[in-house]
């Protein structure tokens, strides 16, 4: 079958992780096995556009990066003794692409087990997130720097220091004594990507929708391997019922609207329909999880025609269910929210009282404590509230609403 270039493209990344995973799986040697796998892609986009793409592409990429793996590997003669053990345990077949459609399960299973390895407990979790979007993800070294706004020479650093960090480590899924804890991890690394697309902590854009893509992207692909893992399910659901409303959360000039004013026409249907029946299948997978709950309080308000619909008693009950498992300083301050918005802003600022202690300087809280002291009259102190939140954040597009939210409150 011919393929356009862009068709190849997407073909390509699409099949990367698992052939990465594949190799690293079958012969350890992770940063060799991606230099193997560069040079196949290479290959392939060299080849295959304008020409009649293999039955089996993915196999075709596993035969020609092994023999580049074992061929580097020889090479190299300090690596003999590791070869020789390699050739030892690797099967008489194992050169020869699988016959088309065989063969694809095992090689689906390969991203799990590549994100179970870059998100190993041992790597901090920035050096998680770039090494999962540079193997999992199959972004470069300089679109991964763009994203988080470093150099690219800081971003290869980095993710040259977690490769070396993981040398040697044995790639296997992990038992079942260590399973859900390395899961939730990953489901972390995850849903740190996601938050960094959706609200960039830092520069002048408020939305990167290259990372919340890709977050989402990887996300379903765990989702196909673990159907049945209600956090699983949970964080897909929450993040696309997140994303749904990410073009109505900027105005014309890219300054950020808040829930409360935004143009409810221009959210996602098709993401909110989805997210919701995603959020009635994981509370039906075993006893809700923080993702789980987090994605059933964003479904009441996606479901909401209007603000002030808005089903804030249930928003309440979720949170306090959330606090109770989680007992998170950011799920404490959405419980602070949700509480003034049933109580009143007088309650809600006594209950802010609360976590001066937990989150003593972050500009969330002093961005809340204004929200509610606006709402309670207080001019002043809402206008010094917003100054110092707008001081504490290091987004554009966030600090500008803060102090145009103090500038138009009255003297």
């Amino acid at each position: 079958m011919l393929r356009r270039r862009s068709e190849v493209e997407d073909l390509l990344r699409r099949d990367a992780p698992q052939v990465l995973g594949a190799l690293v799986r079958r012969y350890g040697h992770f940063a060799s096995a991606e230099d193997a796998v560069q040079e196949a892609l290479l290959a392939a986009a060299r080849q295959w556009p304008g020409q009649r793409v293999p039955d089996n592409p993915r196999g075709w990429l596993i035969k020609v990066a092994s023999r580049r793996l074992m061929d580097q590997l020889r090479a190299d003669e300090a690596r003999k003794r590791r070869e020789e053990d390699a050739a030892a345990l690797t099967p008489r077949d194992a050169f020869t692409a699988p016959p088309p459609g065989e063969g694809r399960a095992p090689s689906e299973d390969d991203t799990l087990t590549l994100l179970f390895l870059c998100c190993r407990p041992e790597l901090t979790p920035a050096a998680q997130v770039a090494l999962t979007l540079r193997a999992v993800g199959g972004l470069t070294t300089a679109e991964i720097a763009r994203a988080h706004l470093v150099p690219e020479a800081t971003m290869a650093q980095r993710i040259s220091r977690a490769k070396g960090r993981i040398k040697g480590v044995p790639f296997r899924q992990p038992g079942p004594e260590d399973r859900d804890a390395r899961l939730a991890v990953v489901l972390q690394v995850l849903y740190l990507i996601f938050n960094e697309g959706y609200t960039a902590t830092s520069g002048e854009a408020l939305h990167r929708a290259d990372l919340a893509g890709e977050a989402i992207r990887l996300t379903r692909s765990v989702r196909r391997l673990l159907p049945q893992e209600g956090a699983v399910t949970g964080l897909l659901a929450l993040m696309l019922l997140t994303e749904a409303r990410a073009a109505a959360r900027t105005g014309p000039h890219g300054e950020l609207v808040p829930l409360d004013e935004q143009d409810r026409t221009r959210w996602d249907r098709r993401a909110i329909t989805e997210g919701t029946a995603l959020v009635e299948e994981a509370l039906s997978q075993g006893p809700p999880g923080a993702y789980q709950l987090q994605a059933a309080i964003a479904a009441l308000h996606d479901e909401a025609p209007r603000s002030e619909d808005t089903d804030w008693p249930q928003i309440l009950a979720l949170y306090g269910h959330l606090v109770h498992r989680t007992p998170e300083p950011m799920a404490e301050l959405g419980r602070v929210v949700a509480h003034a918005m049933v109580h009143g802003p007088r309650a809600g600022l006594d209950e802010l009282a609360s976590l001066e202690d937990q989150l003593k300087g972050h500009y969330r809280l002093d961005a809340v404590r204004a929200h509610l002291l606006e709402r309670a009259g207080d001019t002043e102190g809402a206008r010094t509230a917003y100054q110092l939140a707008a001081q504490g954040t290091l987004s554009g597009p966030e600090a500008h609403y803060l102090r145009t939210r103090a500038a138009r409150l009255p003297s």
